[in-house]
């Protein structure tokens, strides 16, 4: 199984929704990197940056243990782009983990890979969720077999360990 977590960004990404999740799984031992839509460099909401290293296109698919999504008005963006969706129907159909958090919703909408799902999210997406075909619940995080969701930043510790779990839970292949 391979031990690369991608975490999206682009311009505006929650900060901590970022950086929490990128050091809690360098703690568990992935090598965790950072995927953008082009730009060497994005700024979050607080003002922290991240340098990339690459775009989602130039990390393959199969390479790929998982992918995190976080929240901010990056997944705006992310959404947009045709690889990211992509990567996230694949490894979807891999059983890989898919984590979003706040916002990051919107990107599994695009990818169409919400309907049936059991999802929670910020409240603010609550009804784009609904209205795609999840089954929205209020709790601070929720994990649909290979999919991890949670609300918001104050989440992030038991974000932080869904991922892990279902990570370490990936069958090796």
């Amino acid at each position: 199984m391979p031990d690369t977590v991608l975490v999206l960004v682009a311009a505006e990404f929650d900060d901590l929704e970022v950086w929490y999740p990128k050091l809690r799984l360098e703690e568990a031992g992935y090598n965790v990197r950072f995927a953008g839509l082009g730009d060497d460099e994005y700024r979050g909401r607080s003002g922290l940056s991240c340098t990339t290293d690459g775009t989602v296109a130039d990390f393959p698919v199969y390479d790929i243990a998982g992918i995190v999504i976080p929240g901010g008005w990056a997944p705006d963006r992310l959404r947009r782009d045709p690889e990211v969706l992509e990567h996230l129907r694949t490894l979807d159909r891999l059983g890989r983990m898919i984590a979003c958090i706040c916002h990051g919703g919107w990107v599994l909408i695009s990818a169409g890979l919400v309907r049936g799902r059991r999802m929670t999210s910020t409240t603010g997406i609550r009804d784009d969720l609904v209205n795609a075909g999840a089954n929205w619940i209020q709790a601070p995080v929720v994990i649909d077999r290979n999919l991890v969701t949670s609300r918001l930043s104050r989440d992030l510790p038991v974000f932080g360990q869904a991922m892990i779990d279902v990570l370490a839970a990936q069958p090796s292949s």
